[in-house]
């Protein structure tokens, strides 16, 4: 009798889609007797056996659980009062179970596609209605990475729009956080700015700075008025964006009231955990006139083809890959799943309920003030919102360890100060026991009497009269029956990764397992302030450091930092590693990047961003580096050559042979090797960039490591680097490396980073050899299904491709007229995200299955595309009307199914082109989105409620 009691692990068939059966049909198809001869066949000769990966087994899912349930354990949760732009933070149980928990919002793209993402879009016109109307400021971007980041980012978008052009000196508030001031100068530097850190109420020539930024309320507390600093920096010619926290701001004048240009900051603090330092939702605010120079993303109204209300993102994002090297920005990602939540904590609370939150923490901070004045305790700001500053003098170290003996984190400002900021979740036990510290046991303040006095220690000047959150949103959804109800109702009118594969080339949307999910919102994870002392960390020390081993082990590479939160700063921090190294050799001449036509389009602006000079460099006819070309303008620009930026697999869906004789050659002429990992999804277990001539890659833990999409955010890029690089790893002042900081927190997006700790530790090394390899089955079989149909545009040598494939649609819409932009909606109808459009090459449709999608889900997929291309036959031999047919006029909603049908085609070709959706049909809730009228008619906060019919 055979034993049928060992532990099996069955995550890596939970996790990849196709089983055995439909894995050797596949490869029947392709030619293959076996998985291992297909690979053979796709990866090059020159790079097999580079991976160092290894091929341990995985953990069961219970067992990896529980393995990370005694590492969280040895996170400490203490009481925080750090503040320092962190706060404490009830995250409402209906948007931590609907929203955060719930996979219709974790797994969906960005919002690219308007018609199946309305109501993510609408979730985040909220949010930026949200920020106009406590900022005072007209147009709100829909988030950005975090505050630090979006202070940097304020400070270039003022150098641009500045009449102060010859300046290049930024000022910045000596109030402002030290984060903040640490990215500001990490920023500046390759810039050629000098950021001039000083006392705003002190300056004199405001005619030197082309902007300023400051702190509002202060870092430590105190609450300035900066109406006459504002206008002094106007009368020089600065633009001034103020730090603001959203929630003093229902109490205080908003910065767009007293004359800010920008408003910048953090919406941590509404609904979102602290999560060793993130994700968080940053957001920038400006005035009107600025709107086309804002960074990031931006939600607009504008109208579908019957006239109906519909959503949209606007202007100008993703215009990197239209302005390359010339973009404002590198950011292509945004903090979407977090920024819904601050807007739906906003919705939730509503005006009345966030001012009556901010009332209560700012009554006990006062009631806090009064009762250590009367203790004797020096306060030294007489303003404050929720933050103090006491001089402790000679007892500060003390102090610290006896509020730890408690169980509480103060503030360390420096050896005689101390800090205290309060929350929503403080307490009148809170505000006791921190008087306990410094009564010396003697009798404390009657608190009771100190709430019945007048004690508010706001200026009387600068509370707030305007009104704010006065749209129906914000003041109907208060139970929790209807936010849920309104949570899915949005859900509902969005297409996800829980409804269906989502094919994106380059974009990797694979399986995100509920196992990798749970541990987010533990709160060992989830409530630890990310400068809380290092003894109190433990638990997430051990996460990043075996987590940095993993990722070394399946790239290859020697160091790993996971500060950068997402895959554009990790661009950035890489071509900043290469910046430093060169510059420690007494190479600062080195500043040309080569970077190949095919590029992402951040790969430009992020060189752009640290100081380099691009040089463009050719594609062959098959898609890869051309060689010869390449060589010739590293020899041209051997003095200064820097870096190469190359993604590898290619951009264009294949394993470019001559990859070796690419590293080779940039080393030979003094260059450093960057290898963009965007496509790391085909690597991993199979070939190592680390070993085959990178020096440095960023991966995109939000594609190849299984962190969700979240709706266009979060995600986490950490570099990987060879060990001459290590040394120029991004520092921050909670590190033993000090500069150089890219982001607020020093672990970046730490809460998230379980999610890939527990995907690497469940696949071992053999479940992630194999990911990669039915990654590459997959694709290859989609293109082997389809080529009859489309044209595969680029494949490798052995007629492959790699973890993704291009169909060429250009022929079909010179014979028929229709554009790839028509299947890509008319794909809706059948119940799919489109893939990639446009990208690398414009007419053609970039796709990748992922390994986790089974066979069934790709044929369906691979049906709905024959079916299409059945109907562009149609409109070729004149059986459908050029101008008027099923993917001219696609998608289809249902309001249109049940009204006057004037088309030439049949409304059940229409919504039912296939059998299978008659028991499985996804409606949108918009037909085709007008994007010149929404550029034209640009409003991007909610507009009158009438509009919203279904609302």
């Amino acid at each position: 009798m055979t034993s049928n009691l060992g532990t099996a692990n069955e995550f890596i068939a939970r996790h990849i889609g196709p089983n055995s059966a439909d894995e050797q049909g596949m490869l029947h198809t392709l030619g293959f007797d076996s998985l291992e001869a297909m690979t053979a066949a796709v990866i090059p000769e020159s790079i097999k056996g580079t991976s160092v990966l290894g091929h341990a087994d995985g953990q069961s899912e219970a067992d990896a659980l529980a393995a990370l349930k005694t590492i969280a354990a040895r996170n400490v949760l203490f009481k925080s009062f750090i503040g320092q732009g962190y706060y404490n933070t009830h995250t409402p149980a209906p948007i931590l179970r609907n929203l955060l928990e719930n996979p219709a919002w974790y797994t969906a793209y960005t919002p690219y596609q308007p018609e199946i993402s309305q109501g993510r879009l609408e979730a985040l016109l909220n949010f930026q209605t949200l920020i106009s109307d406590l900022t005072g400021l007209p147009i709100a971007n829909a988030s950005l990475l975090d505050e630090a980041t979006a202070a940097a980012e304020a400070m270039t978008f003022c150098k641009r729009l500045s009449k102060n052009k010859a300046s290049n000196a930024f000022f910045a508030s000596v109030h402002c956080h030290p984060q903040t001031l640490d990215v500001l100068r990490t920023r500046a530097e390759p810039l050629g700015i000098d950021v001039v850190v000083g006392d705003e109420f002190a300056l004199q020539d405001t005619s030197a700075y082309f902007g300023a930024l400051l702190q509002y309320p202060a870092s430590h507390g105190a609450v300035f008025d900066y109406r006459e600093v504002v206008q002094r920096l106007h009368d020089g010619n600065a633009l001034v964006a103020v730090a603001a926290d959203l929630l003093a701001l229902t109490l205080l004048t908003p910065p767009g009231e007293f004359g800010a240009d920008v408003a910048i900051g953090s919406a941590q603090r509404f609904g979102v955990p602290l999560g060793f330092g993130g994700p968080h939702a940053a957001y920038f605010a400006t005035r009107d006139a600025f709107k086309r120079d804002m960074p990031g993303r931006l939600v607009g109204v504008s109208i579908d083809r019957f006239g109906k209300t519909a959503l949209r993102l606007a202007m100008q994002t993703r215009e990197q890959h239209i302005r390359r090297e010339k973009a404002t920005s590198n950011i292509c990602t945004a903090q979407v799943l977090l920024a819904n939540i601050a807007s739906m904590y906003a919705v939730y609370h509503g005006p009345a309920g966030l001012k009556r939150i901010a009332e209560r923490t700012h009554t006990l901070t006062a009631v806090l003030a009064a009762g250590l004045d009367s203790l004797g305790v020096p306060v030294l700001n007489s303003t404050c919102f929720d933050t103090l500053t006491l001089n402790t003098g000679a007892t500060t170290a003390a102090l610290h360890e006896k509020a730890r003996a408690q169980r509480f984190n103060l503030r360390q400002i420096d050896a005689t100060h101390v800090g205290l900021s309060l929350d929503e979740t403080s307490t009148q036990a809170d505000v006791e026991a921190l008087w306990g510290l410094f009564a010396e046991g003697g009798r404390l303040p009657d608190f009771n009497a100190l709430v019945a006095g007048p004690i508010s220690r706001l200026p009387q000047a600068l509370l707030r009269r305007s009104g704010y959150l006065e749209h129906p949103v914000f003041n109907r959804y208060h139970s929790e029956t209807e936010l849920m109800r309104y949570l899915r109702r949005l859900a509902d009118k969005d297409l996800a990764l829980d409804r269906s594969m989502i094919p994106l080339g380059s974009c990797t949307m694979k399986l995100n397992a509920a196992s990798e999910m749970m541990p987010v919102t533990w709160a060992e994870f989830g409530n630890l302030h990310p400068f809380a002392p290092a003894s109190q960390s433990q638990g997430y020390q051990q996460l990043t450091d075996e987590l940095q081993a993993m990722l070394c082990a399946a790239t290859g590479y020697d160091a790993v930092s996971l500060q950068p939160n997402a895959g554009s700063q990790g661009e950035y921090a890489g071509l900043l590693a290469i910046r430093a190294y060169h510059r420690s050799r007494g190479d600062s001449h080195r500043d040309i990047c080569l970077i190949p036509s095919s590029a992402h389009g951040t790969n430009p602006a992020t060189a752009h961003m640290a100081g380099m000079r691009v040089v463009v460099t050719a594609c062959d006819a098959r898609g890869n580096v051309d060689v010869d070309d390449l060589r010739a303008k590293a020899s041209q620009h051997r003095e200064h050559l820097a870096a190469l930026m190359i993604t590898y697999p290619s951009t264009h869906g294949v394993f470019e042979e001559a990859i070796g004789e690419i590293c080779a050659l940039i080393h030979d002429n003094g260059g450093q090797v960057y290898i963009d990992g965007a496509n790391m999804n085909a690597m991993v277990g199979l070939c190592a960039p680390g070993k085959f001539g990178g020096d440095v890659s960023h991966l995109n833990l939000h594609k190849t490591f299984c962190i969700p999409h979240g709706g266009g955010g979060p995600g986490v890029g950490p570099i990987g680097v060879k060990s001459h690089l290590a040394p120029f790893l991004p520092g921050h002042a909670a590190l033993e490396n000090t500069t150089g900081a890219v982001c607020a927190a020093p672990f970046g997006s730490a809460s998230i980073l379980p999610i890939t700790w527990m995907y690497i530790r469940m696949m071992g090394g053999a479940g992630l050899k194999r990911a990669s390899q039915m990654a590459i089955l997959n694709a290859n079989y989609i293109a082997r299904r389809l080529e009859e149909h489309y044209p595969v545009l680029y494949s490798g040598s052995n007629g492959l491709v790699a973890h993704e494939c291009i169909l060429d649609l250009r022929p079909l819409k010179d014979a028929s007229g229709i554009s790839v932009d028509d299947v890509a909606k008319r794909l809706i109808d059948f119940g799919f995200h489109a893939p990639t459009m446009s990208f690398p090459v414009a007419g053609t449709l970039m796709i990748e299955p992922t390994e986790s999608e089974s066979r069934q889900e790709l044929d369906r997929f691979c049906e709905a595309m024959i079916q299409i291309r059945e109907e562009i036959r149609a409109v070729e031999n004149g059986s459908l009307d050029r101008d008027d047919n099923p993917l001219k006029n696609a998608p289809h909603t249902a309001a249109e199914l049940v009204g006057d049908w004037a088309h030439g085609y049949s409304r059940e070709q229409a919504v039912y082109p296939v059998a299978s959706l008659m028991d499985n049909k996804y409606w949108p809730p918009v037909g085709r989105v007008d994007n010149v009228y929404g550029d034209r008619n640009l409003v991007c906060a909610c507009p009158s409620i009438e509009s919203y019919q279904d609302v």
